[in-house]
């Protein structure tokens, strides 16, 4: 069965072994695209995962920079009423004293309250406007 030096392969399975090239060719292109895709996808998404991150660290410190100017302002105007009220009384460290540290327990109030800790419904509970509307309930 072999004419020379080459031994006679039937033409069946030349045709089979050459489907199975052209078969494994496609195969590896298909996946060659799919694995292009996939990196396109991953890429798009590590950069969305950036941005993202960007915007959170950028909301958190924009957080935190109204939480201190909140509570820097409460202290600013405890000490301005300190001031004032020793002014017009001439008790004059007692005032500020006093007023310094109203503002401060303000500030503080006003941080936990914006981060959750303490709920509004906790701290306006015995409150004249919630006494108010508890009376209009009663006289409907």
């Amino acid at each position: 069965m072999a004419k020379g030096d080459k031994p006679v392969v039937p033409q069946k399975e030349v045709e089979e072994k050459k489907q199975r090239d052209s078969f494994h060719l496609e195969d590896l292109e298909w996946r060659s695209q799919n694995l292009g895709l996939a990196l396109m996808r991953k890429k798009a998404l590590k950069q969305q995962d950036l941005r993202n991150e960007n915007r959170e660290s950028q909301s958190k410190i924009g957080h935190a920079v109204k939480l201190s100017s909140e509570f820097l302002a409460s202290v600013i105007v405890g000490i301005v009423l300190g001031l004032g009220f020793d002014k017009l009384t001439g008790l004059l460290p007692w005032g500020l004293i006093f007023f310094l540290f109203l503002g401060f327990t303000s500030g503080i109030i006003n941080i936990l309250r914006s981060l959750g800790h303490i709920s509004p419904s906790q701290l306006g509970k015995n409150s004249v406007s919630h006494q108010n509307k508890r009376v209009d309930k009663f006289n409907k």
